[in-house]
């Protein structure tokens, strides 16, 4: 029997209340199965930050590298911790480390669930480069408090790093419905956006049954509230991809519902997945956190790691449970309300 090796970081917040919630129902589908899952659970937050004085320790990407997905809660207690620290101290690093370049969010209404925009159909899955572009982290400050200072944030943008994800891309699009829409600002920013329309008019010639069309930013924002239905898999640099998937939760019904996935395509090391709600200090510790995002994320791991038949059946549990109108309202549903129709669901 297949057993596998999942590092559990659950984080801070409400972090830790869902991905509890969501490993109860990914091992309730591992006993229906034929496989085994394994959790080790790491500390690694703002808590252990305090204490310790980093995110995670030195050794932590090489104790990480050995497992064969992670799962993570969420980052972040800014009145403790600034979120520049959390985020480049755990999050940022684990993605440039183990290479998942390929960010995965799925957006899609669930039975019983109401989005603002009352679309009659919703089903994009966003793609959003994840190493480099905007998030590359070069850049400084010099004359810091003084009248001249001077911040420089550099965007860096790589042939490689580009083609790689307008092929993750092109190829989600050629396994769905086979439309892909490419997100720049080439109008204003002309050179990197420039550049990354260039490298996908050259790869649509090796995708000709795909038919790629290329947006600036903010018509591609407005077209995913006015006519969401339009849109099959869009991709996007990394800014732009962060904030285009937050409409899609917002069009989804809000973050509770949010998924996502950090791939390394070729698996030379683990992929982690995530609900991209945050830590939500202000709801943390009442027990109220939709944990249907994080539980999301596992069927997403569940996937990678080639167990499409149980990823399926937390997937059927979960719109089973949405349609019951658990988890599915403005109204609170406790988390282990949730996570027990959940389970319930499964079982």
């Amino acid at each position: 029997m297949k057993t596998y090796s999942i590092a559990l970081i659950p984080g801070d917040g409400i972090g830790r209340d869902v991905t509890a919630a969501a490993w109860t129902v990914l091992e309730t589908a591992a006993k229906h199965s034929d496989f085994i899952l394994r959790g080790t659970e790491f500390p690694w937050s703002c808590r252990f930050f305090k204490e310790t004085g980093r995110m995670m320790p030195e050794n932590g990407i090489e104790t990480l590298r050995g497992f064969d997905a992670i799962l993570l809660g969420a980052v972040g207690w800014p009145a403790e911790v600034p979120d520049s620290v959390s985020l480049h101290g755990l999050l940022l690093p684990i993605r440039k480390a183990f290479v998942q370049y390929a960010n995965i969010r799925p957006h899609r209404l669930l039975p019983g669930v109401r989005g603002p925009l009352r679309a009659e159909s919703l089903d994009i899955l966003c793609i959003r480069e994840n190493t480099e572009g905007e998030y590359s982290g070069a850049g400084g400050r010099v004359h810091q408090g003084m009248l001249d200072e001077v911040a420089v944030e550099t965007s860096i943008f790589t042939r490689a790093g580009v083609e790689r994800i307008l092929r993750f891309g092109f190829e989600q699009a050629r396994a769905r419905r086979g439309r892909l829409a490419s997100v720049t600002k080439s109008n204003a920013q002309k050179y990197s956006m420039v550049f990354w329309d260039e490298i996908t008019r050259k790869l649509a010639a090796d995708y000709p049954d795909v038919a790629v069309t290329s947006y600036h930013v903010d018509a591609l924002a407005a077209r995913m509230i006015i006519e969401p239905q339009s849109l099959d898999v869009v991709v996007a640099s990394n800014l732009f991809g962060d904030i285009l998937t937050d409409i899609g939760a917002a069009i989804q019904g809000g973050l509770g519902y949010a998924a996502s996935a950090n791939i390394n395509p070729d698996r030379s090391a683990p992929s982690m997945f995530e609900p991209v709600h945050g830590s939500a200090p202000d709801i943390a510790h009442l027990s109220v956190a939709n944990p249907i995002a994080a539980i999301w994320s596992g069927a997403m791991m569940l996937d990678h790691l080639g167990e499409k038949d149980a990823a399926g059946r937390v997937m059927n549990a979960i719109e089973a449970t949405t349609a019951r109108g658990i988890g599915a309202t403005a109204a609170k549903d406790s988390t282990d309300a949730v996570t027990a129709a959940v389970v319930a669901a499964l079982n």
